[in-house]
């Protein structure tokens, strides 16, 4: 620890001083980074928009302006046929060298350009060197939907039946959202990305082997959600209304409003949806016996399900410009997600000769509510106009929820008497979570175009939870002392890092990292006898990325990453969830953390088309396995280290404007993955080729209308030990913009041959498993917004990135 605050504190005692004349400059592109000749450039005061100087690009895009004096700037930019662009605002001080204002690209015009109103927007998806950025608002068929469902259609991103995310089929993936961890997983994330609207959301950035700044979790990568922001001065907002058909009904409401003035910016939003959705679960099991593999029984079970949930958000945040180089945020947010799930479940008990023996049904119902509750404050203080700068975030996010699970198990022969009283099992299931969390990064610019940044982390986590379970007998409540069960585990991750990039000429270039990550855990039951366990481990997280551009079309890219993915919290807790009489999910304090090396060689031409040649390595490897009793006919669902996974693939993305009114994106990509491991004390080896495409082409008239028309396709595949077989789904959207463009409608159509059914199977040792999964995927929806403002945009935005980096993925609990 003592070396830590040594590098720190020499790293912040580095400052860069220099004496020259204040001259600005910079060169403005096109959105397909050409140079753009006579572009109007104007030095606009930062403190009223008035007018200081005014200039012309040259026929390379460059521009300058001699002599600027002390205060507080930004550029604006003008050029025929492009939406207008705006710089950051910079501050021009006693002894400022010459200042290089960072390249700024103008988009594209769409529409009429004769007509008053000239309508731009960003394009669906954009290719950078680290990462994958959709924009959602471009997207008609995002309308009405989850922010799952947005997830679910962007490039390389699958989501299984039970909400799991994957890329590039690899599982494992990082979520944040407006830069910081989620700190939930499982159900809990899937379930939060469901009642999140997509008209809450600005981009999705997609990173499948990210700098060494980024925690080293997730094996597959960092998704990153960035809801919207203010980027205006003066007062700006907008106003949405959503509506939903499915087999249910479904609402979405949503209101943003922001401020920015002088030295202050304000931003809120406040959201509510309403979520109700039914399904079917078919479920064929065949228990054999664990040597011979002969049949000794058949379970056909049907079950079928509904969820409703109503989910309340508001966010508050300030940003204060306390002096000329440091500016103070602060953000507060909370959402509260009450629900109620239920299941009525048949199951049909066969003889190995297909005769009914027995009839189990069972009803349950999980009656959740979650609490959530985050306060971040974070301090950036820039000491000179080069670009060095501390930045440095704190966070605390508590999570409570409360679980109420009922289940009700009544058993009858092939005649239908009942052989036994219900058997009624009532459970409570509270949870808490609390996480603290404080980082610090440096950047430091040097000479040749060089960069040098370093930063600290530390995170506390503890989860606690309490499972008491009650029987009913003779009409009494007892307590079940042997199911009941009070888990506390808590963590402690302390991380450092340093990252260094240089370009060598104008063709190399090249980015170096290594993180260090020490992890402590310890976990008690303080109901059962069972011994507490800790953890601890200290590794190194390489990462290096070097990019070679031949020239202006072809471009190289050949990145190195080692990745952590621990496990979630509650899966380290052994308590046994039931789910009815004859299945169970139960913990695993003996899961460890699985590590991945990855290699990405990537090839981009035009700047459309992108093409990315993959190879991981994962080792202990964290998956959903069964475990059969046949002389009981339990089955037993837990997590275990069960194998190492290889997987190589090949992935091509190209994004075109096919025309003036036509423009469309394709993704494909073909993987191979082999798991091998000890399984239930056997050794199992699987493995499969597989594919997945998905296509998004979207059509611009004249007037505001607009259309568009998505789907993917997703081929037989494997997670784990389970194969998955074939999906498909099409989706289809119209919009028009009214109220002289300050007002948009989008009539969208999600999954519209209802080809959203997830099949499968498991057949290893003595587990013999098929599943159906027919969920409420086809639905209709219609949306209004409406968008006010007064005042001039601003590029910079509002800082809303938090530290708190990984944890929140790993929140796991009931429902």
């Amino acid at each position: 620890m003592r070396k830590i605050l040594t590098l720190t504190i020499a790293i912040l005692t580095l400052s860069l001083v220099s004496q020259a004349q204040t001259k600005v400059s910079g060169t403005v592109i096109d959105g397909n980074t050409k140079t753009i000749e006579s572009a109007t450039i104007t030095l606009l005061r930062a403190k009223d928009s008035s007018v200081a100087k005014m200039s012309v690009a040259d026929k390379s895009g460059n521009y300058a302006f001699e002599a600027v004096g002390q205060g507080k700037y930004l550029v604006s930019i003008s050029a025929v046929g492009h939406q207008k662009g705006y710089s950051e605002i910079f501050e021009v001080v006693s002894g400022t060298p010459g200042i290089t204002i960072k390249t700024i690209e103008l988009i594209p015009q769409a529409g009429n350009m004769g007509a008053v109103t000239v309508t731009s927007r960003k394009p669906l998806i954009e290719q950078k060197i680290d990462r994958t950025i959709v924009n959602v608002e471009a997207s008609i068929t995002s309308v009405g939907s989850s922010a799952l469902e947005v997830l679910e259609k962007s490039p390389g991103v699958t989501v299984d039946k039970d909400g799991n995310i994957s890329l590039k089929g690899k599982a494992g993936v990082t979520i944040y959202i407006d830069g910081r961890p989620s700190y939930l997983s499982g159900p809990d994330l899937a379930n939060l990305l469901r009642n999140m609207n997509a008209s809450q959301l600005e981009q999705i950035e997609i990173m499948t082997n990210p700098p060494a700044r980024y925690d080293a979790a997730g094996n597959s990568g960092v998704i990153n959600i960035k809801t919207k922001k203010n980027k205006q001065y003066g007062y700006n907002g907008s106003l949405t209304s959503g509506y939903t058909q499915g087999r249910y009904a479904r609402v979405n409401e949503g209101f943003n409003f922001n401020y920015r003035n002088g030295k202050v910016n304000f931003f809120s939003n406040l959201n509510y949806s309403y979520n109700r959705r039914g399904e079917e679960l078919y479920i064929q099991r065949n228990f054999r016996d664990i040597n011979t593999k002969n049949l000794l029984s058949m379970f056909d079970q049907t079950a079928k399900m509904g969820n409703q949930n109503h989910y309340y958000s508001a966010k508050a945040g300030l940003d204060y410009t306390a002096s000329k180089k440091t500016t103070l945020g602060l953000v507060l947010s909370s959402w509260y997600n009450p629900g109620l799930w239920h299941s009525n479940t048949n199951t049909y008990i066969y003889d190995p000769s297909h005769q009914l023996q027995e009839r189990a049904f069972s009803y349950t119902q999980n009656e959740e509510k979650w609490k959530n509750y985050s306060g971040n404050f974070n301090l950036r203080h820039v000491f000179d106009s080069a670009g060095q700068e501390l930045t440095m975030d704190i966070d605390y996010i508590a999570y409570r929820s409360t679980s109420k699970q009922p289940l009700y198990s009544t058993n009858y022969d092939a005649s239908g008497a009942q052989l036994r009283k219900t058997d009624t099992l009532l459970g409570n299931l509270p949870q808490d979570i609390t996480i603290y969390s404080a980082k610090m990064d440096y950047s430091l610019p040097l000479k040749k175009g060089a960069k040098f940044e370093a930063g600290i982390k530390s995170s506390y986590v503890k989860t606690d939870n309490d499972a008491n379970y009650d029987s009913l007998i003779n009409g009494q409540i007892v307590h079940d002392y042997n199911r009941s069960n009070h888990f506390v585990y808590e963590e402690n991750i302390n991380a450092a890092y340093v990252n260094y990039t240089r370009p060598f000429n104008k063709k190399w270039s090249a980015q170096l990292g290594l993180r260090l990550e020490n992890t402590n855990g310890k976990g008690k039951q303080l109901t059962s006898n069972q011994p507490p366990f800790d953890i601890n481990y200290t590794q190194l997280f390489p990462t290096a990325y070097v990019q070679y551009t031949l020239n202006e079309k072809n471009q190289f890219v050949v990145n190195y990453g080692r990745r952590i993915n621990r496990p979630d919290y509650s899966d380290l807790n052994p308590f046994v969830h039931f789910l009815d009489r004859y299945t169970f999910e139960q913990g695993n304090p003996n899961l460890r953390p699985q590590f991945s090396h990855n290699i990405e060689f990537t090839h981009t031409y035009g700047g459309f088309l992108t093409t990315t040649l993959n190879y991981s390595i994962t080792n202990n490897i964290i998956q959903q396995v069964l475990e059969q009793h046949e002389a009981t006919n339990e089955t037993f669902i837990k997590k275990a280290n069960i194998a190492k996974r290889n997987q190589i693939g090949i992935a091509v993305s190209a994004n075109k404007q096919i025309n003036k009114w036509w423009s469309g994106n394709i993704y494909a990509n073909l993987s191979n993955n082999q798991f091998e491991g000890i399984v239930n004390n056997e050794h199992v080896s699987v493995g499969i080729t597989g594919w997945f495409a998905q296509m998004q082409q979207q059509f611009k008239w004249g007037k505001g209308w607009s259309a568009e028309v998505s789907g993917f396709y997703r081929s037989k595949g494997l997670e784990g030990v389970i194969f998955t077989k074939p999906i498909v789904q099409m989706n289809a959207g119209l919009g028009k913009q009214v109220l002289k463009n300050n007002g948009t409608i989008r009539l969208n159509v999600r999954d519209m041959f209802a080809g959203g059914v997830f099949k499968g199977y498991s057949k290893y040792s003595n587990v013999d498993v098929q599943f159906r999964n027919v969920n409420d995927s086809r639905a209709g929806s219609l949306s209004f917004t409406w968008r006010f403002n007064k005042g001039k945009s601003n590029a910079a935005g509002q800082r809303k990135r938090g530290g708190a980096e990984d944890e929140q993925n790993r929140v796991k609990g009931g429902n």
